[in-house]
């Protein structure tokens, strides 16, 4: 029987004398894991190597029973994943079904009924199926980036790798592509890189956070915002003592940190733990 999961251990990447990745190690099954990290913390480097746009300087994966890092193995990784990197290209003057045949034939699919067949299945499963014939400079953005998400499930792959899928969508937008993203996290392994919290506490029942090139969390969404129990509060002012602070909707100040004695204290979001966890990174000025 065919693995079902994904696991990779001990990755190193550096460039030059940047560790871009130090001994990570990770594991991923069925259902969507959410990668959450500041800028610079190896995430898209992880992903690349994952899509095995690139190679590790040293480590192993095991992509679905597969050795992605064997020429052999890297041709049969690409045909049992998919990826929606953070900018897909696109060739403008095609309407989306000419771009998703156009992507079929480079999974190689070479019968022609057969193609257009899986163009119009992926097309209605993200409901592109009424602009199919329209061209993608036509298309908003919100369309566009559904049409990679359609590029990325050609051949129906049983790894997605999600790139900021959301990022410059709508919240109206953000909330059809959670709708998808958990319909495919239904019987595939998906993992989604992002720095919205809110979609991983949405859609997630796995969370990874790297940081410096090192894995900091891998547990729950409900672990990691466990991390700041008894460390959020809020106050008429913002607290000079706290990590992070601002003012909400009601128009008290939502601090997190250490907080001072008689303090009034709440619940914790996975916001506050994931903002905790990164206390005292430099990084943390990059997503505060």
């Amino acid at each position: 029987m065919a693995s079902t999961s994904v696991a990779v251990t001990g990755l190193v990447r550096r460039y030059g004398r940047h560790t871009a990745l130090d001994h990570v190690s990770l594991g991923l099954t069925k259902g969507v894991t959410g990668l959450l990290g500041p800028n610079g913390a190896g995430k898209t480097t992880l992903l690349r190597i994952l899509a095995t746009a690139m190679s590790p300087d040293q480590g192993s994966i095991d992509l679905l029973g597969i050795d992605p890092l064997t020429a052999r193995g890297r041709l049969e990784a690409r045909r049992a994943l998919g990826y929606l990197p953070q900018h897909p290209g696109f060739h403008p003057g095609f309407t989306a079904f000419e771009f998703i045949d156009y992507v079929g034939i480079l999974r190689r699919i070479t019968d022609r009924r057969q193609r257009h067949d899986e163009a119009r299945r992926v097309l209605a499963a993200v409901g592109l199926s009424d602009v199919r014939g329209k061209k993608i400079k036509a298309l908003s953005g919100g369309m566009r980036q559904r049409v990679a998400l359609a590029a990325a499930i050609v051949g129906d792959p049983q790894f997605l790798i999600l790139d900021e899928p959301t990022v410059g969508l709508d919240p109206k937008q953000r909330l059809r592509f959670r709708e998808l993203i958990a319909e495919l996290g239904e019987g595939r392994v998906v993992l989604l890189s992002t720095h919205q919290t809110e979609d991983v506490g949405a859609l997630c029942q796995h969370v990874v956070v790297l940081a410096g090139g090192t894995v900091r969390f891998d547990g729950s969404p409900a672990d990691l915002s466990a991390h700041a129990a008894g460390r959020v509060w809020h106050s008429d002012q913002r607290d000079p003592g706290a990590v992070a602070g601002w003012r909400t909707g009601q128009g008290s100040v939502h601090n997190i940190g250490t907080p001072p004695p008689g303090a009034a204290l709440l619940d914790p979001t996975l916001e506050d733990g994931y903002l905790l966890l990164l206390d005292g990174d430099p990084a943390l000025e990059e997503v505060a």
